[in-house]
């Protein structure tokens, strides 16, 4: 516990000589014992290669390189990148980038793992470039993704492992496109002081176990993809009134409903994963 303390100390001292940015979501992770976690999370092995996505000023990175064959650490800030620098480990590659305009399947030959503490702000679109689109059959990342150990803002990572069971508020498109294409589960929650400077909300780090096939086998992945878009448009409405909305015809909604024994008044948020992709075909079949 002591060495923990110390560690901890270490961090948040040498996070507070490092000027953070706002506008980049900025906020170090200096919870030693968090840091340590998450490397145990990862489960790495001495021939992974893992790609690291807003490493920061390296706290995880540092850790990460003890044990990878390679560490891929994508930064957007430059100043960032000179502590990255500072490491000089010859198993760590750094890539002054965007990720979300990262090619990431290109920067390794076979199979990597993810490790990230991104910016909440671009959660989901750094979700759908990791996993791809739930129609987006063939995506390169996914296929040579193992698992993604991510850490999020807890109210992110409930809605991501939610589901018609949950509140309301928690099941929706995201908790579509976490469970589309992996097993999602959250692994411990962290508090706001675990980082300098300390955000205004709990996080969490949720793990996601890619997995090669869709979770449903559907005749019309693009069509599923319309049918949930439009089931959570209008969460007050019930499900008949968004499929309408969503354009959808009127007359093929009631008799996909009816085919399916599903009360027209329910809502998108109170209907499984499954269940969506049977009305998906059923509204197939009737137009």
């Amino acid at each position: 516990m002591c060495v923990i303390m110390n560690n901890k100390m270490n961090y948040f001292e040498r996070a507070k000589y490092f000027r953070t940015k706002k506008r980049l979501g900025q906020n170090f992770l200096v919870n030693g014992e968090i840091i340590q976690d998450i490397i145990k999370y990862a489960n790495i092995q001495p021939d992974d290669t893992i790609i690291e996505i807003g490493p920061g000023v390296g706290f995880v990175t540092e850790q990460l390189i003890k044990y990878a064959k390679k560490v891929i650490a994508i930064e957007l800030d430059e100043e960032a990148i000179k502590e990255l620098k500072k490491l000089n480990a010859p198993n760590l590659e750094i890539i002054h980038q965007d990720i979300l305009k990262t090619d990431l399947a290109s920067l390794v030959e076979g199979e990597f793992k993810i490790v990230a503490n991104i910016p909440y702000y671009i959660t989901s679109p750094i979700l759908a470039l990791l996993l791809g689109e739930i129609d987006d059959l063939e995506n390169k990342n996914r296929n040579k993704i193992k698992d993604i150990i991510l850490m999020v803002q807890e109210e992110v990572a409930r809605r991501m492992v939610a589901n018609e069971n949950s509140q309301s508020k928690q099941y929706g498109l995201l908790t579509i496109l976490s469970q589309f294409w992996a097993d999602v589960e959250i692994l411990r929650l962290v508090g706001r002081k675990s980082f300098f400077p300390a955000p205004k909300v709990n996080s969490a780090i949720v793990k996601l176990t890619v997995n090669k096939e869709p979770r449903l086998k559907l005749t019309d992945y693009s069509h599923f993809r319309k049918t949930i878009k439009a089931g959570f448009a209008q969460r007050r409405k019930n499900i008949k009134n968004c499929l309408i909305n969503g354009g959808f015809p009127k007359d093929k909604v009631i008799k996909a409903l009816t085919e399916l024994n599903l009360d027209e008044n329910i809502r998108g948020e109170k209907m499984s994963i499954e269940t969506f992709g049977k009305l998906s075909e059923a509204l197939i079949q009737f137009s």
